[in-house]
């Protein structure tokens, strides 16, 4: 059997690259479509039986709690990021074993890590809200982020029955953490005042809040407490990254819904500069980056001081590129969706978090 003829042959060969070539640039731009549709539960939440309840009276129901010998005089109640992409289910079952190890490798050592040292950390498992629930504005969605609320809200009031003890205690969430700690912030603590008082400060970390109304006083000086530290950050040369980040907020409302931010102003707190400012954070105050990702739970990890610099501009934290190959996002889509593997202010939180704990011992 004969083959095409020769001038046939010399066209084939650039024909299927070009389809090729064609075919993969399409990939390219559909990619994330066809991952996220991969990862929508395609069963309404209405209708959804979500996964088993956590019992906060049992240990595996933490990420974390203290040793019982730990001579810290305060605690820091944390809520993790999103960890869990999706797929079978709107909510993460607490037993979800990829979901749980990219918490304790990853989320853990860069953002649990800077506080540490200031007082015991409880960490909470919850029925957190998928990846996808966090990439689409569906109803569903927003009720799978409010259902998630239940379990943080559950989780803080057994830990202040049955583990404070009257002391003081910082308040951390990151990301989806962040705005459920909001949340938690508003109902539980700025609704008692003794709780109110006993609260040293609360960190929202890449974290939407409005700006109008918070529910406590905003961290407009180092020197002060009983206040709340929030912001959402985007790389300085990322021309539109901060309006579609805005335009994509959701902040809760007097009712516990999920509704969008705009055309409301954003809260942005400057780590590098410890206040709710617009004024510019050069590099030379940046006390240091670290990427913990891998290393051993309670190990120090190494501070790259330095490398960025920081501007609240529009409600947003502007923060210039880093040069460092371990400050930049790495993995596949969901990966760099989520909070990276590194933490760009990792000494700064550290030493705003001992500040702040110590104004609060003065007052």
């Amino acid at each position: 059997m004969e083959g095409p003829p020769p001038r046939r042959r010399r066209w084939l060969l650039p024909s299927l690259l070009g389809l090729a070539v064609v075919m993969s640039a399409a990939l390219a731009v559909f990619w994330g479509d066809l991952v996220s549709t991969a990862l929508d539960p395609k069963v309404p939440f209405q209708t959804y039986d979500p996964p088993t309840p956590p019992d906060y009276a049992r240990s595996s129901s933490w990420y974390l709690r203290p040793h019982p010998a730990s001579v810290l005089e305060a605690d820091v109640f944390f809520v993790a990021p999103t960890t869990y992409d999706g797929g079978r289910n709107w909510n993460a079952r607490l037993t979800a074993r990829k979901a749980n190890r990219q918490f304790e490798e990853v989320m853990a050592p860069n953002y649990v890590g800077p506080f540490v040292t200031v007082g015991r950390v409880f960490a909470p498992r919850y029925r957190q809200a998928s990846l996808y629930s966090l990439t689409t504005l569906r109803e569903d969605a927003r009720e799978a982020r409010q259902f998630a609320y239940g379990d943080v809200r559950d989780s803080f009031r057994w830990y202040i029955d049955q583990d404070n003890g009257g002391r003081p205690f910082i308040l951390v969430g990151v990301e989806q953490g962040g705005t459920l700690a909001l949340r938690l912030l508003a109902e539980e603590v700025a609704r008692d005042p003794e709780l109110k008082a006993r609260m040293v400060a609360a960190y929202l970390i890449d974290t939407v809040a409005p700006a109008e109304a918070p529910p406590v006083a905003p961290c407009v000086e180092r020197e002060q407490a009983r206040c709340m530290a929030a912001w959402a950050s985007v790389y300085a040369d990322e021309f539109d990254a901060a309006k579609r980040l805005l335009d994509r907020a959701l902040v809760w409302n007097v009712r516990g819904e999920l509704v969008n931010l705009s055309p409301r102003p954003a809260l942005c707190f400057n780590p590098i500069l410890g206040a709710v400012t617009d004024q510019p954070a050069p590099a030379r105050m940046h006390l240091g980056a670290a990427n913990a990702t891998g290393l051993e739970w309670g190990a120090r990890p190494a501070f790259m001081a330095r490398k960025v610099s920081a501007r609240c501009q529009g409600g947003v934290l502007r923060v210039s590129r880093p040069a460092s190959s371990a400050l930049k996002p790495t993995g596949g889509w969901a990966d760099r969706r989520k909070v990276p593997g590194f933490n760009l202010f990792y000494a700064d939180l550290e030493a705003d978090a001992k500040r702040r704990l110590a104004v609060w011992r003065r007052s």
